[in-house]
């Protein structure tokens, strides 16, 4: 029998999605490439490109077209708006500090989604690129310890029209017209030479390049251009990797 979809089950995403999609839709057309390598049960962890601060609403609600109920990790600063918070908390988000031994906490939490065979999105890059043509960035580590902790699939996938929607840093949303926004879903990640092993730092770093790899490569798929050789590096510019890029 084919297991029952996420977005059947009645929850509190019901709400979100109530809310939030009869706009979206008016703004955005999705443009699904390759929807059937999402796996519709298990926990997996979701690893897109970013690029736009309002990625998290595109690629949230791709993902509940697809099937899955999306968490996210999230900045824990928004925890702290009254009404935001209590909506990223009751949907089952997860707040994220940048730094520090708050931020280790995160990654156990999001093990708990895991563990109840959840979606847990989460950007590798950590914040917007700073690539100038917005192709992915180097990655951290977080997305791949997680999938190579749990011993769970990580899938990458990639979105290409969101900033004629709202471009990096920007401020305002452009409703009208109507847009195209392609995701393209990956295979998931081949990680059997990683997994089983001491997870150290080298590792993670490898496994993590392959990743970003993965993602330019459905990037330049849907785009129609090909990807750098080598993933922007935020350090070898002289750039901040967090908080706003002054363009």
């Amino acid at each position: 029998m084919r297991p029952r979809s996420e977005t059947r089950r009645p929850s509190f995403f019901w709400v979100l999605a109530a809310l939030v999609l009869p706009i979206l839709n008016l703004a955005v057309k999705y443009r699904f490439h390759h929807r059937e390598r999402l796996p519709q049960t298990g926990a997996l962890v979701l690893a897109p490109n970013h690029y736009s601060e309002i990625d998290p609403v595109v690629i949230g609600a791709a993902t509940w077209k697809l099937g899955r109920a999306p968490r996210f990790l999230a900045k824990a600063s928004l925890f702290k708006n009254p009404v935001l918070g209590w909506f990223l908390r009751t949907s089952g988000q997860i707040p994220v500090e940048r730094a520090g031994s708050k931020s280790h906490a995160a990654l156990r939490a999001a093990e708990e989604l895991v563990e109840k065979g959840r979606v847990v999105v989460v950007y590798p890059e950590g914040s917007l690129t700073r690539d100038p043509d917005l192709w992915p960035m180097r990655g951290k580590t977080g997305a791949v310890r997680i999938a190579l902790e749990r011993d769970i699939p990580i899938v990458p996938v990639a979105h290409w029209g969101t900033q004629a929607l709202m471009p990096r840093y920007g401020k305002k949303i452009s409703l009208f017209p109507r847009k195209t926004i392609d995701v393209i879903i990956g295979e998931p990640l081949d990680l059997s030479a990683y997994r089983g092993k001491p997870l150290e730092q080298s590792t993670l770093l490898k496994a993590t390049g392959e990743l970003m790899d993965a993602i330019a490569a459905l990037l330049a798929e849907v785009r129609h251009e090909q990807a750098p050789a080598k993933r922007w590096d935020p350090a070898a510019h002289g750039q901040k990797e967090t908080g706003r890029l002054e363009e």
